[in-house]
């Protein structure tokens, strides 16, 4: 696979007679963004689900990290799921836990060996990394929605994973928040060499923070390149993004 860290051919995937996904290929490379635009309810969040496998795709290959997902037992994918990062749309943090306790909880989960001291300094390590820190024992309804979107980051960012994909990590956010967690995304890749998919609406975020950009449209990429090469198309089906 050389750089490649996922790699989709022929991907399907239908519930009943919706056919969501027809033909999806996808190479993405180790260190590289890919944000995937479309309007809303097309299967975007499906495509990202199929490749951590919460959802099984009915056909295709889906290779993640060397490992081809469909295939993988119970405990491999619990392996594999520990290397890559996956950001909720809402963050899907415990309400009934402290900010500390929700980043605690994939450590605990898959790391039991860890002492209290070491626990605390990854803890501390990923909440200064998306400056939140003093937010370290709230509770997540206390928070805005572009905090809890953070601490969900930090969350993420706890196990170190080698692949984070986005889902929407900026929906629900005004501007100016919005622009802070795209500039986010960018810095946590700088710092841990990492490679995301970015499902997004949102083409300001989509600039910031891919390397390429695809368009998905009835099931299949409609149309792959850089913000640049997009934004110059006279195709009315790409332009009206762009716009």
């Amino acid at each position: 696979m050389g750089d490649k860290v996922i790699e989709i051919e022929g991907l399907k995937k239908s519930f009943g007679d919706n056919h969501v996904l027809k033909n999806i290929n996808l190479e993405l490379n180790r260190g590289k963004n890919i944000a995937v635009i479309g309007k809303s309810g097309i299967g975007k969040s499906v495509l990202t689900k199929c490749i951590v496998r919460l959802i099984q795709p009915d056909e295709g290959k889906v290779v993640v990290l060397g490992k081809e997902v469909p295939l993988l037992d119970i405990d491999e994918l619990d392996q594999l799921r520990k290397r890559v990062g996956y950001l909720f749309q809402g963050g899907a943090l415990y309400d009934s836990m402290t900010v500390r306790e929700n980043l605690e909880f994939p450590i605990r989960r898959t790391q039991l060996s860890k002492q209290n001291a070491e626990l605390k300094g990854l803890v501390e390590d990923a909440l200064e990394s998306v400056g939140l820190i003093d937010a370290i024992d709230k509770m997540p309804s206390e928070l805005s929605g572009g905090m809890r979107k953070r601490v969900g980051l930090a969350r993420t960012l706890i196990l170190k994973p080698e692949i984070i994909l986005y889902d929407e990590p900026t929906t629900g956010l005004d501007p100016v928040t919005s622009l802070g967690i795209s500039e986010l995304i960018m810095s946590v890749q700088e710092k841990l060499n990492n490679s995301s998919i970015i499902i997004t609406h949102d083409i300001k975020c989509a600039r910031i923070t891919s390397n390429e950009i695809k368009l998905l449209k009835d099931g299949t990429f409609y149309a792959s390149g850089t913000f640049e090469e997009l934004k110059k198309s006279k195709e009315k089906e790409i332009s009206a993004y762009f716009n």
